[in-house]
């Protein structure tokens, strides 16, 4: 009886937290809407060609209201427990930025004219206010209202110190209070009493047997896991469920979508390409230029790099470097903004990311797609697959521009964290979330933390990276 009031207790308790977290997300989502419904029904809807009956009116709205939703989860615009306030203001400033242009591009289609575009910028200013503000008072309310959760770290091979340390570097002290870090062992003597009154559990490297045992209990209890993945989970994240032989099995098997997906994600890549370098070709030429006249160098920069089932191609970038950056004949990764094999123009296209622009030639060839795992050098994978032969893994599919490990990791993200978030993406492969992949993309172009690089004198990440056997 008294586990079963714990649990409704508990389930009382997460029923209002999401109650209450609608009720202030759905603020953000009112407040960012009623600048652009005022300058539509005030100013916009009265230039239409052909005028739209009220209810054609709400309907423009609402394709607003539909798209900021949409992407405002892509670039998390509404995790007021797990984000900085400024991440939450940019999020949604750049959520509203895209919604206002997509709306713009319609209210041309509509009055068949341009229209004017200072009421438009107007909007977004009012709505970067109310971005900043909500963002502000969101969370102030959030942390007042609901107070840390009491976590504790359960750890095997790897140092619970380490999940401890990513908690408070990424100042999340706020959401979880870590009461204790102990291993699986000794969370296992008696789980009943470590456990008692935990609301989360964070489980680091616990092997398979140990860590099945602490979920039942944690589901049982409602005390929530965070589970950092093993290749094998990441595996079997792509598994079919069947019913066979009367029971309910997971059918694994190597990266094989549907012939109808392949398709559709050529003609994704063909298209989106071709448009873009169409519209950056001006861009193009200009840096091409910039580069050609600062040292007398090269323009590109060819390097070979592995894709689909370890087929090698020369990926085509623009040159960030000195002609001379590896005389030695040695593959290093570029150590960041410290890097003195850094160009002055290359620091500045780097920042901006218009060095990967040439690479829209290798996706309109069919040697890259516009989203997948980061082709990486042969060189370099054989050393990682020398400590990690589940590296090879990420070769199940063609390599991209973009992915998982681009939004979510960054330039020094360790081979093992890069290989999870391959494989994520591997496991369910379908045109919705390559789409969603490409708009999340726009949010990192902006974060310079992005494009953090290695220590210096590295020649891969593997100095900071844990394999398979620690996690």
């Amino acid at each position: 009886m008294q586990a079963g009031s714990s649990n409704q207790r508990r389930d009382r308790w997460n029923l209002v937290h999401q109650l209450e977290l609608h009720i202030v997300k759905c603020t953000n989502v009112v407040l960012i809407t009623i600048p652009f419904a005022y300058c539509w029904f005030h100013f916009y809807s009265r230039r239409l060609a052909t005028p739209y009956y009220w209810k054609g009116k709400y309907v423009v709205t609402l394709l607003f209201v539909a798209l900021y939703c949409v992407l405002g989860r892509t670039y998390n615009a509404f995790n007021i427990s797990l984000s900085s306030i400024s991440e939450e203001a940019y999020s949604q400033s750049l959520s509203a930025f895209i919604s206002d242009c997509f709306l713009y591009v319609v209210i041309f289609l509509l009055t068949k004219k341009i229209p004017p575009a200072l009421p438009m910028l107007g909007v977004f200013a009012v709505q970067l206010f109310f971005a900043i503000a909500w963002s502000f008072l969101a969370t102030q309310w959030y942390f007042s209202r609901f107070k840390p959760i009491r976590s504790v770290i359960i750890w095997d091979t790897r140092s619970g110190n380490v999940m401890e340390e990513l908690i408070r570097k990424k100042k999340l002290n706020a959401r979880f209070d870590v009461t204790g870090t102990i291993t699986s062992r000794e969370c296992l003597q008696d789980i009943a009493k470590t456990l008692d009154g935990v609301q989360a559990v964070f489980l680091c490297g616990v092997h398979s047997h140990d860590r099945n045992i602490i979920m039942k209990f944690c589901v049982e209890k409602s005390i929530r896991v965070y589970l950092i993945p093993r290749v094998g989970d990441m595996i079997m994240n792509g598994a079919k469920t069947i019913h066979l032989l009367h029971l309910p099995m997971f059918l694994v098997e190597r990266y094989n979508p549907m012939p109808e997906y392949l398709f559709a994600k050529r003609l994704l890549d063909i298209v989106l390409s071709g448009i873009a370098l169409m519209i950056l070709s001006p861009v193009m030429i200009i840096v091409a230029v910039i580069i050609k006249a600062t040292d007398g160098g090269t323009v590109f920069y060819k390097q070979v790099r592995l894709t689909k089932n370890g087929k090698t191609f020369e990926v085509l970038k623009f040159r960030s470097m000195r002609m001379d950056a590896e005389k030695d004949g040695v593959a290093r990764l570029s150590s960041g903004e410290n890097d003195d094999r850094i160009t002055p123009v290359g620091r500045v296209i780097r920042a901006c990311r218009i060095d990967e622009l040439p690479q829209l030639i290798n996706i309109l060839k069919g040697e890259m797609s516009i989203v997948g795992p980061r082709p990486e050098r042969p060189e370099i994978a054989a050393q990682y697959e020398k400590k990690m032969p589940e590296f090879a893994l990420r070769l199940q599919a063609k390599a991209g521009l973009t992915g998982y490990a681009q939004i979510y990791g960054k330039y020094n993200t360790t081979p093992y964290d890069k290989l999870l978030m391959d494989l994520q993406y591997i496991a369910k492969p379908n045109i919705v979330e390559d789409l969603r992949i490409m708009f999340a993309t726009v949010k990192i172009l902006f974060m310079p933390e992005s494009t953090e690089g290695v220590a210096a004198g590295q020649t891969t990440a593997m100095e900071n990276n844990y394999t398979e056997k620690d996690v």
